[in-house]
């Protein structure tokens, strides 16, 4: 097993790999542009910030996995991966503290004004009668928008600072808010109104994507607070710039529209980042150590356990249950060429397997394959397979459940 990990990995983890069987290829300094040549022989694929495009999918002939080190996954071409039967799989949950610690670090330093504050210190400029106004966080609404495990650990740290919680999620029902100690918010307009802080965690998806824009920064609060440690995408940056220019809402962000591809760049100049209330780090959310560890702990297992079975976990791209019309119920002889035989007849009717599972029962002389089908199959289909009379005992078709 071929493995290249084309970003900045915890080292330490490396051996890990190795005491697996597999050939690992460290390669921190990889781009995006640079990867169709890299990947071009291997297995796994392993990054964290380096986007995978079509050109390195389709061009990695031997790839079967490409292994998110962190949670999102918008940086991998997940059709392009689908289209080929590659796996992607990522480590969710393992940044949550992290993100949520970065988030809350924001919130206080719009609060408290950090950021200005340091800056002018810097500079020479004492003025303690500037910086000496923030309205404080206990008591005041925070809204948290993604109930996912950075949302709940936010909630967490919410009441810690005795904050009064709103929620939203499409997920989120009222037995829920409840169990979490939380006031629902019908959608993320109602938290817009009602929240002081209004905190994103969401996934980057089609139906996200500018979800945050021009009416959602219209409803809130004027001065209130846009935290996003989420991704770029999910805000419209020109709508939340003029919302801090006409509105005076403040932004402490950790995500951009768009971000250099690299690690470092220069000239990167936003709008939002000129802004009096702004507050900004650079899309580290995840990067502490602590994370960091999980996040490669995690890495590792789904490796092996890719190596064990053939299957990795946390697959983002795979059908939870493949669309199917009829169930091919065959009980057969555990004989080798069996199922080639009956995939044979079903190819010979050009119906076309959705899935399929072969169950076999103690002793191997016996199994029972289903194989699930996009068209009903028709009474010859399973006459054929029937008078395999040396390998089949007996064969029905139903309705897929």
């Amino acid at each position: 097993m071929r493995v290249l990990i084309a970003d900045v990995f915890p080292e330490r983890f490396l051996e890990d790999f190795r005491s697996m069987g597999a050939d690992v290829t460290y390669d921190p300094t990889a781009t995006a542009e640079q990867l169709p040549d890299k990947a071009r022989a291997i297995d796994v694929l392993i990054v964290r910030s380096t986007k995978v495009d079509r050109r390195t999918i389709e061009g990695a002939k031997t790839l079967a996995m490409v292994l998110r080190a962190g949670a999102g996954y918008d940086t991998i071409d997940v059709d392009a991966a689908s289209e080929r039967g590659i796996y992607v799989a990522n480590c969710p949950g393992k940044n949550a503290v992290a993100v949520a610690e970065l988030a809350f670090g924001l919130v206080l330093a719009l609060d408290r004004r950090i950021a200005d504050a340091t800056s002018d210190l810097k500079s020479g400029r004492w003025n303690k009668k500037e910086y000496g106004k923030a309205a404080g966080l206990k008591g005041r609404t925070i809204g948290v928008a993604g109930l996912g495990s950075i949302g709940l650990a936010v909630i967490d740290r919410a009441k810690a600072f005795e904050m009064r919680v709103l929620s939203w999620s499409r997920s989120l029902d009222i037995d829920k808010a409840d169990a979490l100690g939380v006031e629902r918010c019908a959608s993320i307009h109602e938290l817009a109104d009602r929240s002081d802080v209004v905190t994103v965690h969401l996934a980057q998806t089609k139906e996200t994507r500018g979800m945050f824009d021009a009416t959602f920064f219209a409803r809130m609060k004027k001065g209130a607070m846009f935290i996003n440690t989420s991704r770029g995408g999910l805000h419209d940056e020109a709508a939340l710039a003029r919302a801090m220019k006409e509105r005076g809402i403040r932004a402490g962000l950790d995500v951009f529209s768009t971000e250099p591809a690299s690690a470092t760049a220069e000239g990167f100049t936003p709008e939002v980042a000129t802004l009096s209330g702004f507050v900004g780090t650079h899309h580290i959310g995840a990067s502490t150590e602590q994370a960091q560890d999980a996040i490669a702990a995690e890495a590792v297992r789904i490796t092996r356990e890719f190596i064990l079975t053939g299957r990795p976990p946390n697959v983002v791209n795979v059908e939870t249950r493949a669309p199917a019309m009829s169930e091919i119920v065959v009980r057969h002889y555990d004989k080798v060429g069996v199922l080639a035989h009956v995939l044979g007849i079903v190819r010979k009717f050009d119906i076309n397997v959705a899935e399929m599972t072969n169950t076999i029962f103690r002793g191997q002389k016996a199994a029972v394959a289903v194989i699930r089908v996009e068209s009903e199959p028709p009474a010859e289909l399973l006459k054929e397979i029937m008078e395999l009379e040396d390998m089949v005992i007996a064969v029905e078709a139903k309705r897929a459940s």
